[in-house]
């Protein structure tokens, strides 16, 4: 598989909620983050190139916001190691400046480190 990624995967600490903003459904839980994508695993599949608008839960301590609110575009969906689930790979589009800052913070603060 072509590796497109521009920023390096961060695996989260912080297992945050992710759900459609307008429906308050939700899509997925985080496994990994960066300023350009997200990693999700979620119990139902998404169609690829599908545009979601979606939110995530953050922890208190990084932002005065509940939820970062973005709209991601699915780049790939395929079954988990645990089939019971399946791995989506989210492309975040139009993000702002301040929202990235963010994403930034959160994984400072909740990435795994490498030794």
């Amino acid at each position: 598989m072509d590796e497109r990624r521009a920023g390096k995967r961060v695996y989260m600490m912080f297992y945050s909620r992710i759900r459609d903003r307008r429906t308050g459904d939700l899509i997925g839980h985080l496994v990994d983050l960066t300023p350009d994508g997200l990693l999700a695993v979620s119990e139902t599949p998404v169609e690829v190139g599908s545009l979601l608008y979606m939110q995530m839960e953050l922890p208190d301590d990084i932002s005065h916001k509940q939820f970062l609110k973005f709209d991601a575009q699915v780049a790939w969906c395929r079954k988990d190691v645990d089939p019971s689930f399946y791995s989506l790979g989210f492309q975040l589009v139009d993000i702002s400046p301040d929202d990235i800052a963010i994403i930034k913070r959160f994984i400072e603060a909740y990435g795994f480190r490498e030794h």
